[in-house]
């Protein structure tokens, strides 16, 4: 103290009479802990000492007598000081301030500034200032050693602290920091311990820096709403990007909580906390007391839920839809789909929904209290009142609510309580709220096959959903990103839609595997666009608490499960998630899934993963198909041109240019567009797709003088035929249906769900001829079935995406088959590839995956070709009836007891199913014990239903059944 006084006298901005009493008043009557002296540095301390004595200065001037009103703020290149009044208890006044504003500049992990802040704050005690509490918040940058580790992974103190932490922490908090440390860099959120003391504990939070937003302020809330108080508070950054919190807490005065029973909720309120977006509107009404947290995350969740499932079309539309026939005329389908369009957007907004449900915080708290009275396990002080039954629900709905749209608002939320059959709302820990959904509750008009199950997720980066269309299914699960705020409304509006259909196609595709349909889907908040890495890890944990059962005290405990069965989810890769299949894996199997081999597919190799961009899969089929539709056609494919959307930087785009043999005239990919009517250079596109490089890296020495390349930031670009192009990024948009693009084939390999639709399909004519003779559907979804069916009238040959885009599901059931069939043995050391080169077994794998989704494309096209010859229908309606009959016929053959419990049919299926590699490799078809029976099932249905459909198409007789059955089991 002697020094830090010294440096102060030699300011000399302080009175020489002054200096003493001003120097002992900052060391003892603010309540600062000693480390914080003893570490300090003298030229920092003096320097905060001058910045409170101005601050008292112009605090006399203004004439208020109570220091308790005193405020400081100085803020440096390397830190800050704050000082304010701090009242326990209140969430309001400048305290409270002051943590936002920490938060927002110095602890917010979406600033640009890429500096990290460390912070100790302290309180004044009574007893030690008379009358008044104060508040000081000290804000330092971390002064990292140079080669402090920066590996994600990293536990040891010495690598990764700050030196003003690794030199001012006692050896008991640095032991305290390491055990939290070890066991945050091993989960998906964060890890919160207590450390009583007496009537006093500590309160410590680890979480990765990402998570941190609002955390600070929200730390303060949640004790406070505890009955809590804070006299210390410290926030610790380490460069493994791991942030922890210590607070010490006591009971406030007039508090009568007791410390040893208020320990499990602050666990479960810090997690709750942090699967709440910052931005959410219900969180300032936790910070008024005017819900609880958690009725504040209800609230958040069906505000959420309403948004896509409240505006929906109504009766009328239906009523209008049976009067038009959309299937015979275009102008219909136009017309409806901007009636229904205009319907989804117009009856309520998110806002609209907002204000009404906190327009009646006593309905939401008694919703609330009707989902937890079924979903809580009763062990969190603080309990909810005993809940109301549903019939008195939907009165006090009715009586409550002001008008028709408050009623549907809060009916709806209703609908969702009951319909709820598992959540980890009330887990200790989780970083997202998930939900398993009874699907009943959706309309038969708008979904006309109710899914399977249906899993809703809300996190503090996103909003998702998993629809699967029967027990065992499969589907790849996709990110969905925003570029604005209008993109991200309208993506609130289609979301549920386009999972639906994706994983309706998915059903329809799945024909010829085991697997129904399913699809994941990842809606990333607006100000989380950076973010899709974590949104996707919050995601996929999420659903592990509902597809494992809780056995950690504390942490992960058993939930009501109203389904009562066990559930099986296998994820695979789709648009912005290629990347992170190893790591859903690797997760599942931290998290001691028994099925965490055949979890996620599209693994890389060295977790036994086919990937199909390597191999081509997805492409072996989509070409098989071509080159099919040629051979009816008595094409040679170097005769054929051809436009492909997807470029050589994609899986199904750069395998399609590879191993085809036509004459390309047009690429559109995410950079740009390329074109040139006398043929694009095949061994420079070939270059790129070997390099998965864009077609903005084309050479264009290799263009003829009409070909050109516009990409999509180009803008005023003049072509060679003297059109000028204002905007880059729309002509890449429209380029499929410009008249320039005519062509033999069309192979749509990327885009966006319904790039042609009924309102632009007329675009594909010119002088009304169709300007594709043929195309196949390699992107999901790119036609919408109205625009099929108007090209298929012209006489174009379209193979539509259930049936052209299966080979990529293919490999993937089959990567499963291998997951669930091998011991863990024998699938590390025959389907994990180690180094360069790949197990024997594995390669020979490989090629009979190929063969199998070539036969399997042969066998369809075959069956589509007989199908529209005899019954002059489209093909794009026969592809959706041929799945349809596969697929309702393979779940009742395997659901058929007597011909499953047939021994010999049965080894006899399941011997022509397996791929032969495998079938060698477990000795016969009795080598296949460890894959579940129910996996087993669906394949013994599905290889029956689809052979005999493909055989014997739509209208097959009994007696055609009985005779395939016959020769099967002879």
């Amino acid at each position: 103290m002697e020094q830090v006084e010294r440096a102060v006298r030699a300011d000399g901005m302080i009175p020489a009479e002054k200096v003493h009493e001003e120097v002992v008043w900052f060391y003892s009557e603010l309540g600062i802990a000693d480390t914080f002296f003893v570490h300090g540095d003298v030229p920092q301390l003096a320097s905060f000492i001058v910045s409170i004595y101005a601050s008292k200065l112009l605090h006399h001037t203004s004439k208020q007598k109570s220091l308790s009103e005193l405020s400081l703020e100085h803020v440096t290149d390397h830190g800050a000081i704050f000082m304010c009044d701090s009242t326990p208890g209140s969430s309001t006044g400048k305290s409270a301030n002051v943590e936002a504003k920490i938060e927002s500049e110095f602890l917010n992990p979406h600033r640009s500034n890429t500096k990290r802040y460390r912070v100790e704050a302290y309180r004044s005690e009574p007893a030690a200032a008379k009358e008044m509490r104060l508040r000081c918040f000290f804000v330092e940058e971390c002064d990292f050693p140079e080669g402090n580790s920066t590996d994600a992974n990293e536990t040891d103190l010495a690598k990764i602290s700050s030196r003003q932490f690794f030199s001012r922490a006692s050896d008991h908090t640095k032991g305290l920091v390491s055990s939290l440390m070890s066991e945050v860099v091993r989960r998906t959120g964060c890890v919160t311990r207590l450390v009583e003391s007496g009537e006093d504990f500590r309160l410590m939070v680890a979480t990765r820096y990402h998570d941190s937003q609002r955390l600070f302020s929200g730390l303060s809330d949640i004790y406070r709403n505890c009955g809590l108080s804070a006299s210390q508070k410290f926030v610790e950054q380490f460069s493994n990007d791991i942030t922890i919190y210590s607070l010490f807490l006591q009971k406030l005065p007039q508090s009568d909580i007791q410390i040893s029973g208020v320990s499990d909720r602050l666990i479960s309120e810090v997690s709750l906390y942090n699967c709440l977006p910052p931005t959410s509107p219900f969180v300032p009404y936790f910070c008024k007391k005017i819900f609880s947290l958690s009725e504040a995350a209800y609230a958040h969740v069906v505000w959420v839920f309403c948004q896509h499932f409240l505006n929906r079309v109504g009766a009328d539309y239906w009523t209008l839809r049976d009067i038009l026939d959309v299937n015979k005329t275009s102008e219909h389908a136009m017309l409806l789909d901007r009636i229904k369009r205009k319907l989804r957007s117009d009856v309520y907004s998110s806002n609209d929904v907002f204000e009404i449900i906190v327009s009646s915080p006593d309905l939401v708290r008694a919703l609330f209290a009707q989902f937890a009275a079924v979903h809580r396990i009763p062990r969190i002080s603080g309990q909810t009142p005993a809940a109301r039954p549903a019939a008195e629900m939907s009165s006090l709905i009715q009586r409550t609510c002001m008008n028709e749209h408050e009623s549907q608002v809060f009916l709806l939320i209703s609908t969702f309580n009951s319909h709820v059959l598992k959540t980890n709302f009330f887990q200790f820990t989780k970083v997202s709220l998930a939900f398993r959904l009874d699907p009943a509750f959706l309309s038969t008009q708008e979904y006309p096959q109710i899914p399977f199950g249906l899993f809703f997720l809300c996190g503090p980066e996103f909003r998702g959903f998993h629809l699967r269309f029967c027990d065992v299914a499969r589907g790849g699960v996709r990110v969905i990103r925003s570029a604005n705020r209008e993109v991200f409304a309208n993506n609130v509006r289609n979301m549920f839609d386009e999972n639906y259909n994706l994983a309706s196609t998915q059903h329809l595709k799945n024909k010829d595997i085991p697997e129904g349909g399913s699809k994941g889907t990842i809606l990333v908040n607006l100000d989380c666009q950076h973010l899709t890495t974590v949104a996707f890890q919050k995601y996929v944990d999420g659903l592990l608490d509902l597809l494992l059962t809780g056995r950690t005290p504390g942490i992960k405990e058993p939930i009501v499960d109203l389904y009562g069965k066990p559930e099986l989810l296998f994820l695979g890769p789709d648009e912005g998630t290629a990347g992170f299949m190893d790591w859903a894996a690797e997760h599942a199997r931290g998290r001691a899934a028994p099925f965490w081999k055949a979890f996620t597919t599209g693994k890389s190799p060295t977790l036994g993963g086919i990937p199909h961009d390597t191999y081509g899969m997805t492409t072996q089929g989509v070409h098989q198909f071509v080159l099919c539709i040629l051979e009816k056609m008595g094409l040679k494919e170097e005769d054929c041109t051809k436009a492909q959307t997807g470029g050589p930087d994609g899986d199904l785009g750069s395998n399609e240019i590879k191993i085809s043999r036509d004459r390309y005239t047009v690429v559109i990919d995410g950079s740009g567009v390329l074109y040139d009517p006398a043929g694009l250079d095949r061994a420079e596109l070939v270059r790129l797709a070997e390099r998965r490089q864009m077609i903005k890296e084309f050479n264009l020495a290799k263009l003829s003088p009409k070909g050109f390349r516009v990409l999509e930031s180009d803008r005023d670009v003049t072509l060679p035929d003297g059109t000028v192009v204002a905007n880059g990024m729309d002509f890449r948009n429209q380029f499929h249906l410009n008249p320039l693009v005519e062509t033999t084939l069309f192979v749509p390999c990327g885009g966006r769900p319904e790039a042609v639709n009924v309102s632009n399909v007329a675009r594909i004519f010119k002088d009304g001829q169709p300007r594709f003779k043929y195309i196949v559907e390699g992107a999901n979804l790119f036609f919408t079935q109205a625009a099929r069916l108007a090209l298929e009238r012209e006489g174009v040959v379209l193979i539509k995406d259930s049936s052209a885009n299966k080979g990529g599901v293919t490999s993937s059931s089959l990567e499963v088959f291998a997951s669930l069939t091998l011991s863990d043995e024998q699938f590390l050391q025959h389907m994990c590839v180690r180094g360069n080169t790949a197990p024997a077994f594995y390669q020979s794998y490989v090629a009979d995956v190929q063969q199998i989704i070539q036969r399997n494309a042969r066998l369809e096209f075959d069956c589509l070709w007989r199908e529209r010859e005899n019954t002059k229908q489209p093909l794009c309606v026969i592809s959706d009836l041929l799945s349809s009959r596969i697929v309702r016929l393979s779940q009742e053959l395997a659901a058929a007891e007597p011909l499953w419990n047939n021994t010999t049919l049965r080894q006899r299926v399941l011997q022509a199913y397996c791929p032969p590699s495998l079938l060698e490799l477990v000795g016969g078809t009795h080598g296949l014990a460890f894959c579940p029976e129910s996996y087993l099932r669906a394949i013994f249905g599905a290889f029956l239903a689809s052979r005999f459909v493909y055989m014997h198409g739509l209208d097959s007789s009994f007696y055609s059944f009985f005779e395939f059955m016959q020769q099967f089991s002879r």
